[in-house]
């Protein structure tokens, strides 16, 4: 798989620093920058999206989803403090980026967090997956990028496929209000703005994933812990915690660093192969994580499940080859309708049979 046709200017990030945790990647190629930042993604996020959903099983805990997102935002300040101190890394880019990246990171993770209070987890995660195309559109606006119809299809398969698994999800187990529509909606709008400007930004000023991750949650904290004062939800939250501190402040530190290693690792693959790229890897990361939280917190099941996960499939087979083809071959959309048709009429087959069946 060639991956460095992934970008179309890497020439521009030759002379830039990639770090992968603590272990320098700038001498390595592109596939394997990929290949280990791809794992390191799915393994720490996963890990993040089971403690996630173990948070919110506690029983009263659901009203206090910005709350936790104070907790994490103090953990992410102080790991990454902790870590600049120790890699004597300074700051670069200037206080007026910070400032909106750290609202844009509010607005992520807190909406993200507190959506969960009104949406089940596998509902929240398709939301979430559907800020593909929002990426590609802010590629083109922010930073003038060109993408192609194969981009453009793939997105578009992906979140089918995952939005098809949340209505499966919500005729088997409805749980579904408007209130957690729009707040997922808004964390997915700012994710979808977020990533293309770090790119743009860490690029520009040579900034480190430690650094980025530092000012834009510690003036996060500062704006989150000022909102919460002046609502009540802070001294609700204190009070609530005080009486579960291993549930909700013991499992929030492990939610935390998991997260925040997770976060270093999608900066290091958004700084070596682009917010698109990245968008990818964690969307099919949050397939995976649903299919665990299908077998450990259970949930019923249906067909549609299957292939809702085949259009996912098909979708990340089509960013992939669009990203190894060469500009002289020529690809056959023919060729593509047919593989659609097939699979509708397919899906239209085994439909028929369970109606027939009921």
């Amino acid at each position: 798989m060639d991956y460095n046709k992934i970008h179309a200017d890497n020439s521009a990030k030759d002379n830039v620093s990639i770090k992968l945790l603590c272990f320098n990647l700038s001498n390595c190629n592109d596939r394997v920058r990929f290949i280990w930042c791809s794992i390191g993604i799915f393994f720490f996020y996963i890990v993040y999206g089971y403690l996630q959903e173990l948070i919110f099983t506690l029983d009263g805990f659901r009203p206090h989803g910005w709350y936790l997102t104070l907790i994490q935002f103090g953990y992410y300040t102080l790991f990454g403090y902790l870590e600049c101190k120790l890699k004597g890394i300074h700051r670069r880019m200037p206080w007026s980026t910070y400032i909106g990246l750290a609202l844009l990171t509010l607005g992520t993770m807190g909406f993200s967090n507190s959506s969960l209070g009104y949406l089940n987890y596998p509902t929240q995660v398709i939301f979430k997956s559907c800020k593909l195309i929002p990426v590609l559109i802010g590629g083109i606006l922010i930073q003038k990028k060109q993408y192609g119809i194969l981009d453009f299809l793939a997105a578009a398969l992906l979140c089918l496929g995952l939005v098809m698994f949340t209505l499966a999800d919500s005729m088997i187990s409805p749980r579904f209000s408007i209130t957690g529509v729009i707040m997922i909606s808004c964390a997915l709008l700012c994710d979808a703005v977020i990533g293309n400007v770090q790119e743009k930004a860490m690029r520009q000023y040579k900034a480190t994933n430690t650094e980025v991750v530092l000012y834009s949650y510690s003036i996060g904290f500062i704006y989150l812990l000022v909102i919460l004062l002046i609502t009540g939800q802070f001294q609700s939250g204190v009070a609530f915690c005080s009486n579960h501190l291993v549930e909700t402040y013991g499992y929030a530190l492990l939610f935390s660093l998991s997260g925040y290693l997770g976060i270093q690792i999608v900066l290091t693959l958004v700084q070596s192969s682009g917010a698109f790229v990245a968008a990818t890897v964690t969307t099919c990361r949050k397939a995976v994580t649903i299919i665990i939280s299908f077998l450990i917190f259970y949930k019923p099941f249906t067909t549609q499940y299957i292939w809702s996960g085949l259009l996912v499939v098909l979708g990340i087979y089509l960013n992939i080859y669009s990203k190894r083809r060469s500009p002289d071959n020529k690809f056959e959309i023919k060729n593509i309708w047919q593989m659609t048709k097939q699979w509708c009429w397919k899906h239209s087959q085994i439909q028929k049979q369970l109606m027939m069946n009921v």
